[in-house]
This record gives structure tokens, sequence and C-alpha cells, in this order.
């Protein structure tokens, strides 16, 4: 498992890349250029400035989140193919650095959803919240407003050319069926994919966060068969998929666990994070120790121990602690302690790994 830890950039975050490479275990950042239009093909000033940048900590940059895809592409319209070849032409430049994975989503014109960026625990730490009811009731516009109050920091899935189109992009996507966006999808794999191929990149799609349609709005990546079908859509190892725990978490049906497994050789990226679901549907973001949520994460380390994962690993969101002025869900000092949570799993299950083999070797004397 090699674990890395999502970077904004320079002036984009209140974590350093110093502070990044001291967290033990380490390796690499998970970045972007969050300041390009989605849409645009990357500039390769840019991704050089950003390698450059990495290198002086000794971090590699071999995992990119997100290169985000027009919804045109999503629309399925017309245009769609000249936003393709940008993201084709992306992809060649990203390789040419050294990028191995590319996390992305297809979700419609929201990436993620909720309704308190900072709810208060019982401890005094503040955390993502979504509340079922509230959504269902709420017009997105106010949530927009209420997200995007704070423009000091960006917030990942939020940009602003997007959010200023919303009252057409709703009405653009008021006749598109859950149909229409699988149909959507798999004419961007089909142009994606043998690009990504050539290029030594794997495509690793990120599940819809929730997992559930919203604001009436189709969603595709939610559920262990959604995944299956994904997967299926372009048999190639560069075809993969992001595996989020705390996004397939939200619904307590999906047996994370049981899709490592099953996907193993299709998961390039996982996200490894902890929320707490109440009964009647609302859902919180707790610390990444398994008895604080509602997620098996002692299983889903396991799980990927026992599978000999190789792939790129972070700690997924994580709470407001310590009086961190920080972007909601990505302070240092939450997701350090996730890391560090997750490197104690891991390494025991190394030493029951080793003792058994011990055991195994005496017994055959």
């Amino acid at each position: 498992m090699k674990m890395v830890f999502r970077y904004f950039g320079l002036g984009n975050d209140t974590v350093s890349l110093e502070q990044i490479r001291q967290i033990p275990g380490v390796e690499g950042i998970v970045w972007a250029l969050h300041d390009i239009p989605v849409g645009e093909e990357w500039p390769m000033e840019r991704i050089e400035e950003i390698k450059a940048q990495a290198d002086e900590f000794e971090l590699h940059l071999e995992v990119v989140e997100s290169v985000n895809i027009h919804d045109d592409i999503k629309l399925g319209l017309p245009s769609r193919d000249l936003y393709i070849e940008n993201y084709k032409k992306t992809i060649v430049k990203l390789a040419h650095v050294g990028v191995k994975v590319i996390c992305y989503n297809f979700m419609p014109v929201f990436d993620w959803l909720r309704t308190d960026l900072f709810k208060s625990g019982p401890d005094g730490s503040t955390a993502l919240f979504y509340e079922r009811a509230r959504i269902e009731g709420l017009d997105p516009f106010d949530l927009v407003q209420q997200i995007t109050q704070d423009t000091t920091l960006t917030m990942p899935g939020w940009e602003p050319e997007r959010l200023a189109q919303l009252t057409n992009l709703f009405e653009a996507y008021r006749n598109v069926t859950e149909e229409d966006l699988w149909n959507h999808l798999s004419y961007f794999l089909k142009e994606i994919i043998p690009v990504a191929e050539a290029n030594g990149i794997r495509m690793a799609i990120h599940p819809d966060d929730p997992p559930w349609p919203v604001f009436g709005l189709p969603r595709l990546i939610t559920s262990h068969s959604n995944i299956r079908r994904f997967l299926s859509l372009y048999d190639s190892p560069a075809n993969s998929i992001t595996l989020c725990s705390g996004s397939l978490g939200a619904n307590p049906a999906n047996d994370i666990v049981s899709m490592i497994y099953e996907f193993k050789e299709r998961i390039a990226f996982a996200h490894i994070r902890n929320i707490k679901v109440f009964d009647n549907g609302d859902f919180i973001e707790t610390s990444h120790r398994t008895i604080d949520g509602t997620v098996d994460i002692t299983g889903i380390v396991q799980a990927y121990h026992d599978i000999g994962f190789t792939g790129y690993a972070r700690p997924d969101h994580g709470r407001q602690i310590w009086k961190e002025q920080c972007r909601p869900g990505y302070g240092l000092y939450d997701r350090a302690l996730g890391i560090m949570y997750l490197w104690g799993l891991w390494d025991a299950y190394n030493r029951v790994q080793e003792n058994q083999s011990s055991k195994k070797e005496v017994s055959k004397v």
C-alpha cells in the first residue's frame, strides 16, 4: 500500500508540503490544477511547476484528483468531442511527469453534497454532515450559497464557473435518465481508456457521494452491482475504480469488504474514511477509528492486506480538531492521525502474517 496525501497547492492549502513530508509513511501528494476551468487542456508549464515543488520535498505526484469532466460530456452533447480531446492531451502530459492514476467522477452538477461543513461533535470537533431530510426539501441554490460563502479556499468539485451556470445545468439535465448517463459514460471510456493504456495511466472513477440520486439528478457509481456494470463497460486494468469507503459507506447496504475482494484487480486508488450513519439516513464524518463510525475500517484494511494491495491509498476527509483553521475535511491533524491508525492496523496484520509463517516453518521441522 502506497500512502499519499491530498494537497491543493501553494496559496490554496493550509497544509504545507513540508508538513506532509513529516507524516510517517507518506510517499506522495494527490494533486490537481484547481484553477484550470473544467474542460480545458492543462498547461505543461503548470504541471512541471507542481512536480518541481513536490521534488523539493521528495514527494511523488503519481496520483491526480481530479481532471474533472465537462458537463457536455456527461450530457452527451456534440461539443463533448472537443472536451474529450482536451482530456486526452492532458493525460499525455500527466504521464510525462510520472502520473500513474487519475481519479475522476461522473456525477452531474455536484461532485459531493453535505448540508453542514462544521457540524459540532460531542468532543468539540467539527465535521462534514449530511442531513437527509433537509436535502429533500432544500433549494440547491441555497446550498450553493452556503458551501461557497467562504472564498478564501476553493472547495473541490464546486467550481465557480460551473456553479454560475446552475440554472442552465439543471435545465440541461432535466430529461437525462440514468440510462442516458450510462451511455455517455461508456462513450467517454471508449475514447479515453486507449489513451490511458498507451501512457501507463489508470483511470479510477470515484463513487458518487452520497450514493443515491439528489435533486432529481441521476447517480451511477453507487453500489456493488453498479460498480460491476461500470467495470464491464471497458475491460482493461486502465479502467479502474477509486474505492471510497466513506462515499459507499453512507448506504449501510454496501459491503465494502466484499467489494475489495471482488474488484481487487481493478482498484487503483483507495480512499479510506469512516462515517457514522444514523437510523434516519443522516451521516457525519468521524475519526478513522473503527469504533467511532459505522464503516468497518478494520475489516477494510485487513481486506487490502489480504489481497496484497500495492495501489495508492489516502486518508480521506478528517474532522477539524484542536482549533485548526483549514478547508473543511482537509486539515492536517485528523488526517495525520488517520494515517497512523491505518498504518497501525497494517503493521498488526503484517505481524500476524509473519507469526503464521513462522508457525508453518516450525511445523515442517
